[in-house]
């Protein structure tokens, strides 16, 4: 079965988010109104709604690390994950976790990356040298 994966969530200006989520990450725009727009995310569907952003704390341990929840993001292969961060890092993105290699030689070893998005929506995106690794335990 194949699918995609739909997030609908607040943000408090949309010219803002085009920007962040168009321009930025490279999303194409989908359908729109006054008071919502619709994103490709990576080949998934986000909804960007007026509204308040959830509410977000620092409170999830990843090895010695603290990362925001809730939080979203994606999955990428190496070499776009690597993209993406130097792409972010030109932009000067303050990142919540700097681009770095987690479970070193481990099952699972995958590159992270964290950071808000302009309504303090965080986002994780993750890098695998295989995307069949993923779930490796």
């Amino acid at each position: 079965m194949h699918s995609l994966f739909h997030l609908a969530f607040h943000v408090t200006d949309l010219n803002e988010a085009r920007r962040f989520y168009g321009g930025l990450l490279g999303c194409k725009e989908g359908r729109s109104t006054d008071t919502w727009v619709d994103f490709d995310f990576f080949s998934h569907q986000i909804s960007l709604h007026l509204g308040e952003p959830f509410k977000t704390t620092l409170t999830g341990r990843v090895g010695d690390q603290l990362v925001p929840m809730p939080h979203f993001g994606l999955i990428l292969q190496k070499d776009d994950w690597q993209t993406l961060a130097d792409r972010l890092q030109a932009a000067h993105m303050a990142f919540v976790v700097e681009p770095h290699l987690r479970f070193a030689g481990q099952p699972g070893e995958q590159w992270t990356m964290f950071f808000m998005d302009p309504f303090d929506n965080p986002i994780e995106v993750k890098g695998f040298t295989s995307l069949s690794t993923v779930y490796a335990s």
